[in-house]
């Protein structure tokens, strides 16, 4: 899996350990591909991304996906401010980006 930039231990599942089967896109849709480009993913298990009870899986559980999302927004700003962008800047610019901001 190309690696992500939620975590450096992408051969883990983010949640519970076990070896990971799946990654899931944060952000995904029409903006799924600037996601896979811009490292928004992280590594799961099967049990964890889709088929796992919907109170221990990402995917049929809104709030699992809305915090996915703010998590890969954070990380995506904390990237732009390392390179130089003010936070409003690199919030603008993850706007500009997808075309939504989930901060």
């Amino acid at each position: 899996m190309k690696k992500g930039i939620i975590t450096e231990y992408n051969e883990y599942c983010l949640f519970c350990g076990r070896p990971v089967e799946a990654k899931h896109h944060l952000i995904g849709g029409p903006n799924r591909k600037k996601a896979e480009e811009d490292g928004l993913k992280i590594p799961c298990c099967n049990n964890c991304h889709n088929i796992g009870d919907v109170l221990t899986r990402i995917h049929g559980n809104p709030m699992a996906e809305m915090m996915s999302k703010m998590m890969g927004q954070l990380a995506w700003e904390k990237r732009a401010v390392a390179g130089g962008k003010t936070e409003k800047e690199a919030r603008e610019a993850f706007r500009s980006r997808y075309g939504i901001s989930y901060l």
